[in-house]
């Protein structure tokens, strides 16, 4: 009893742990982005204060969901070995490295994009979803603005698949590192990359800020979160925002 006492508290303090990097890690991102939005876009989120304020609240409430299956993945990994996270980097070939970064972020756009078409269906967006669509216009501070049931839908695949996927740590840490960035660039209100590269042929692929505001616009398309794949597959592809896309810079 007393052994398992332990590990339950392990277990809680490894959770509150991660709540706090992940709060942590969205005020500095969004906080960052926040910043850069007010000297490249003087004015831009003038008047948005109590919206700001409420995607905060709801972002901080999401990092605490997130937190429990991160901290229980930490402390599985630190304390027992469950995981498939590995520090070694000859433990799989070198090539393996970008392959299983590519394979994490396609395996979680794919189950964000059904979620999310999911999160549209009339009854679950009135319960749920609505809270991060009542950002109008969504904020650098809109990424993690789930109601907590939404958050729930996304806080424990990625945790899932390191006990599925190997991955190296540096890996991992990517693949945070670009879910965390991505969602609050294609959140923040207006296009950062010029157009030369949001019209490329890379650039087409990719969901940036031009893509995601069409889904804000019309709420039945654009699902994606990183990529176009499914979103053309299953036709929910509707292209740009016609605005954002004049905004785009023609050049860095």
């Amino acid at each position: 009893m007393r052994h398992n006492g332990r590990v339950t508290f392990a277990i809680i303090l490894s959770a509150i742990a991660m709540t706090v990097i992940v709060a942590l890690r969205y005020l500095a991102t969004s906080g960052i982005f926040a910043w850069a939005t007010s000297r490249v876009r003087p004015g831009h989120y003038d008047g948005l204060g109590p919206q700001i304020r409420k995607e905060i609240y709801w972002s901080l409430l999401s990092a605490a969901i997130y937190g429990i299956p991160a901290g229980i993945v930490a402390w599985g990994w630190d304390s027992r070995g469950w995981t498939m996270i590995y520090t070694d980097w000859a433990q799989y070939p070198i090539w393996y490295l970008p392959l299983s970064l590519f394979v994490y972020l396609f395996a979680h756009d794919t189950w964000f994009y059904w979620t999310h078409r999911w999160m549209h269906r009339p009854r679950i967006f009135r319960a749920a979803h609505a809270v991060h669509h009542a950002s109008r216009p969504p904020t650098a501070w809109a990424a993690m603005s789930f109601h907590p049931l939404e958050a729930l839908t996304g806080a424990f695949f990625i945790p899932a698949l390191v006990f599925i996927i190997p991955i190296h740590v540096a890996m991992l840490g990517a693949v945070l590192a670009i879910m965390t960035v991505m969602g609050v660039t294609n959140h923040m209100g207006w296009e950062m990359f010029p157009r030369t590269f949001v019209h490329s042929r890379f650039g087409n692929w990719l969901i940036s800020a031009s893509h995601h505001q069409r889904h804000h616009e019309q709420y039945s398309c654009n699902y994606g979160l990183y990529f176009r794949f499914w979103d053309r597959l299953c036709g929910t592809d509707r292209g740009l925002s016609d605005a954002f896309a004049k905004q785009a810079p023609s050049q860095r």
